[in-house]
């Protein structure tokens, strides 16, 4: 599914597209709804960048048991050992 962001909000959220993608997945982390390694696939950065990401705007890192295991399975798919 794709979602359109109207160019209005844009300009008035004075943003640009990656920006609000950014500030979306950071607040969807946040409440907890994405994963560590979820969000950081959908900013193309690395588990360290965006724990970086997230420190620099002292929002928590919700890393549970859980989601060690998933993340455990994403790294055996890829080939990591």
């Amino acid at each position: 599914m794709s979602l359109v962001i109207p160019d209005e909000l844009l300009k008035a959220s004075r943003m640009s597209e990656s920006e609000l993608m950014q500030e979306i997945v950071l607040m969807l982390f946040q409440q907890e709804k994405l994963t560590l390694g979820k969000a950081s696939r959908l900013l193309s950065l690395s588990p360290i960048e965006l724990q970086q990401l997230l420190a620099s705007r002292k929002i928590c890192v919700h890393y549970d048991v859980e989601d060690f295991r998933h993340d455990l399975k994403t790294l055996q798919k890829q080939g990591w050992r």
